[in-house]
């Protein structure tokens, strides 16, 4: 009898970029993360905790360190945490919602405003193969900043010190330096002392 799949398997697919089947065992250890994400969000947005306590939740839901000088002001939701990866100095505001099986890197310095939300899972177009998901990571830059109730979608990077201005809808990579706006956003300037 083969090895029941682990959340390193999965996360070994996601990672690669391969799809995961709908119905398939990896969908079922990706279910049951999904039910460990949202215990641990309940607990981190049920009651009140303290700055050090907010990021011992963080750790267990990310399942490695986050620094001492993250801040992340609840509520918080994630649907799985295991592949998020925060730099250093990063400020995240309340509401925000990560969708990060597909992969979430957040550069130092990141500061991502109120209610925004990352989502690195596409599905097929074609109706039979819908529910089937497909891994994109997104990165968030270092020194870059998402304005309140912006959407990142699958596969995008913002650049470094790049600004996404609030209720934008990002649906390809934002150049460094840059300011972007609307939906789709589309690059209207550059960041003033910037670099080039």
């Amino acid at each position: 009898m083969p090895a029941e799949l682990t959340i390193d398997d999965l996360l070994a697919e996601l990672r690669a970029g391969r799809t995961i089947p709908s119905g398939s065992p990896l969908f079922g250890v990706m279910h049951r993360a999904a039910q460990r994400a949202l215990r641990i969000t309940a607990e981190l947005n049920g009651s009140y905790h303290d700055e050090a306590e907010v990021r011992a939740l963080l750790a267990q839901l990310t399942g490695g360190p986050v620094d001492d000088t993250v801040t992340v002001f609840p509520p918080f939701h994630t649907d799985f945490g295991r592949n998020t990866r925060i730099g250093r100095n990063v400020f995240i505001n309340m509401g925000c919602k990560f969708q990060d099986q597909g992969g979430l890197t957040i550069g130092d310095g990141a500061l991502i405003g109120h209610n925004v939300v990352i989502a690195t899972l596409n599905h097929d177009l074609d109706p039979a193969r819908r529910a089937d998901v497909v891994p994109k990571p997104v990165v968030i830059g270092k020194d870059s900043w998402i304005g309140s109730n912006a959407t990142i979608l699958p596969g995008v990077t913002i650049g470094d010190g790049a600004v996404v201005a609030a209720a934008s809808v990002v649906t390809r990579d934002v150049p460094a330096g840059t300011v972007v706006v609307g939906s789709p956003a589309r690059v209207v300037r550059r960041v003033p002392g910037g670099a080039e």
